[in-house]
């Protein structure tokens, strides 16, 4: 079974809003200084679900990921025990939207091929537009599943099993197939010493656009659906109101007129 995984790298969003600054005129997040981005969660997730059938049907790993300064993101999932790392890195990937990252991380499964499987996680946890996993699948032609939770072989077909709001569904896919991860797979395996020295000793190759054949009029900000129109931080007012009584009863009534009167009830 050999899977290529698709991860993000993203602002570990455990840091508290008051540590990064919003620039509004360039529409960036500023990280901080001295802590270092981390692997979108539901990615690390969709690597964890690749190694265990990895570790039950044997096969090959290979992480993908966008972005010049990502080499980290791949050496993680090395780590965890993944075989082989890419790293997409050019300056005309950048600004693209969900629609390009897809379509460059396409040409590069293309080029890789010899897979049954494509894995993304469910969305990532910075934009959480949840889109990559499902325009791969459309521009590769090839049967999608979200929301998995579970796969696993039998009789030559994968099994599914995708989370839905009142339990679960099961489907028998044919591969080569796309799947993205939900969290109800549960805690990534943490690196071992020895996966980490592995990955530290490995070369991670970089494609730029043209190894992989993107046409550069065809990625970057230039050609994104999305148009980011405004990036704020939205205020938030809090207002504290003494309603008083001379008894509870009365109390009571003026606290459910006051609250008629606002809209909340």
């Amino acid at each position: 079974m050999n899977t290529i995984v698709c991860i993000k790298q993203i602002l570990d969003p455990e840091i508290p809003p008051a540590k990064f600054r919003l620039d509004s005129e360039s529409k960036r997040v500023i990280p901080p200084e001295g802590i270092p981005p981390v692997t979108n969660p539901y990615d690390e997730q969709a690597v964890e679900l690749a190694l265990r059938l990895k570790d039950k049907h044997g096969g090959k790993i290979t992480a993908v990921t966008v972005g010049s300064d990502a080499a980290s993101m791949v050496k993680h999932a090395l780590a965890m025990g993944a075989d082989e790392g890419i790293v997409l890195a050019d300056e005309v990937f950048e600004g693209s939207d969900s629609f390009i990252t897809a379509y460059i991380l396409t040409k590069a499964i293309q080029k890789i091929g010899d897979y049954e499987l494509v894995l993304c996680g469910r969305q990532a946890a910075d934009w959480d537009e949840g889109l990559v996993g499902s325009i791969i699948a459309e521009n590769l032609g090839l049967p999608l599943v979200t929301l998995a939770e579970a796969v696993d072989v039998a009789d030559g077909e994968l099994r599914v099993k995708r989370v839905t709001l009142d339990g679960y569904q099961v489907f028998a896919v044919p591969t080569p197939a796309v799947v993205t991860v939900s969290n109800e797979v549960g805690q990534p395996r943490l690196p071992s010493g020895w996966g980490i020295i592995a990955a530290a000793r490995k070369q991670v190759p970089a494609w730029n656009a043209g190894d992989i054949g993107v046409d550069p009029s065809q990625v970057g900000a230039g050609a994104a659906r999305r148009k980011l129109v405004k990036l704020f931080t939205p205020l938030r007012e809090r207002k504290c109101e003494i309603i008083q009584g001379e008894t509870t009863a009365e109390a009571s009534v003026k606290l459910a007129t006051r609250l008629r009167e606002a809209k909340v009830i």
